[in-house]
């Protein structure tokens, strides 16, 4: 049984194949299997298209990057029309304590990334930060500005 989370239920495309299941993933275009942050993964995409208006086009999931000469991977990065990376999502599992551990991993991998708008979640909480580079510094916010607005 999948777990309902603190986000909007979409009707995913989930398919059993002998106890392993998968869903679409209309971003990467492909079958994948579902474990616990993919789980949550696909539900903050589906709330990025549905309720934030962010167009699929300028989604990326597991986008590799190297950090201190280490293959990392973000798990959602949203575009604007021009290219600019604008939202960094780090997605954990729902039995993941969101804690000081994981806004440090988000931390550090926008030291490759520089976006000015991050996002964590385990499907249960999701915390919502800007970032401002030039005064070096960071404050929360209630909630995840739509596409238009970030």
């Amino acid at each position: 049984m999948l777990q309902p989370l603190n986000l909007p239920p979409y009707p995913f495309k989930i398919t059993d194949e002998n106890g392993q299941l998968s869903l679409f993933d209309e971003i990467r275009k492909r079958t994948i299997i579902i474990t616990p942050e993919e789980w949550v993964r696909q539900h903050f995409v589906q709330y990025l298209i549905r309720q934030k208006n962010y167009p699929k086009s300028l989604i990326k999931l597991e986008g590799g990057h190297k950090l201190h000469g280490k293959q990392k991977r973000s798990d959602i990065i949203a575009f604007n029309s021009a290219g600019e990376k604008i939202l960094l999502v780090e997605c954990k599992a729902s039995s993941v304590t969101i804690d000081q551990k994981v806004f440090d991993q988000v931390a550090r991998y926008n030291i490759v990334h520089k976006i000015g708008l991050l996002a964590v979640t385990n499907g249960l909480q999701h915390f919502y930060c800007r970032i401002n580079f030039e005064q070096q510094n960071y404050r929360f916010i209630e909630e995840l500005p739509a596409y238009l607005e970030s």
